[in-house]
């Protein structure tokens, strides 16, 4: 794919200038985000909500109030990726750009996405479904709950990719090397078990299961949308499902230490 020997910064330049697409398959060996930036009122909250539930938000960057960059990427988090959704009091509008609803109170905080492994898992000779259909990822609300922190709470979101069953070991085993993109997987298996129905995907595009196949499930930085709705955060911004933040975070790098900046006195 022509996309995936793309840097970072050309692909951000590409998302600038207009084009939306999702992102799986992009930049090959760089680390992909989801984007959620919330009033600093909330963000507190947010970030504790995601050190209580590493697998969902594995925590890659966070900015200060009103930044529009942090230290992974140094793009424009406003403009630089290929799809947004504005929530106003739990109802969300897709957007191409959100330079005119990001505000100066906003904490962006950047979530390890699982298409940055995906590279290693073709590498291991692990199929990938959406990618050989040129789809989205498949995502789903589950019955998992996350832990709460102060005023956010909500269930677990997940991402299934099907798995030959031979090779369900392997996938298990090179995902787990990725803890800073969820890592391994958090269900295998019957998707009933975590009220799941596999033909009515939450988020993304259906990929079918087919027999001699697994459905694995990975734990997805979606997460946080979901729960910002449920849990009545008044206003936040984040990427549309799929369509995430490229870093310049290099995949088989951890982010190092993510502290959350306080706004200046």
């Amino acid at each position: 794919m022509e996309v995936a020997r793309l840097t970072p910064a050309q692909a951000r330049a590409r998302f600038r200038h207009g084009e939306k697409a999702p992102t799986a398959g992009w930049c090959a060996g760089w680390t992909q985000a989801n984007l959620i930036a919330v009033p600093e009122e909330y963000a507190g909250d947010l970030e504790r909500f995601a050190r209580l539930n590493p697998a969902a938000c594995p925590l890659v960057d966070v900015g200060e109030p009103g930044a529009h960059s942090t230290r992974w990427f140094p793009g424009d988090l406003r403009t630089d990726l290929p799809g947004y959704r504005v929530y106003r009091d739990g109802a969300a509008r897709e957007h191409g750009e959100v330079t005119g609803q990001w505000r100066e109170d906003l904490v962006p905080f950047l979530i390890g996405c699982s298409f940055t492994f995906e590279e290693a898992l073709l590498a291991a000779g692990v199929p990938v479904r959406h990618l050989e259909l040129g789809r989205n990822v498949t995502m789903f609300v589950t019955s998992i709950a996350c832990r709460p922190a102060g005023r956010i709470s909500g269930p677990m979101v997940v991402s299934m990719r099907p798995i030959p069953d031979r090779l369900v070991a392997t996938a298990i085993e090179v995902s787990r090397r990725f803890p800073h993109a969820h890592g391994e997987p958090v269900h295998v298996g019957d998707p009933e078990e975590i009220a799941i129905n596999l033909d009515k995907p939450d988020f993304g595009d259906f990929v079918e299961v087919r027999p001699g196949e697994t459905p694995v499930f990975w734990a997805c930085g979606v997460t946080p949308q979901v729960a910002i709705m449920v849990s009545g955060v008044p206003y936040a911004i984040a990427h549309l499902p799929g369509h995430m933040a490229i870093t310049d975070l290099p995949a088989d790098r951890p982010p190092g230490e993510v502290r959350r900046a306080a706004r200046p006195l």
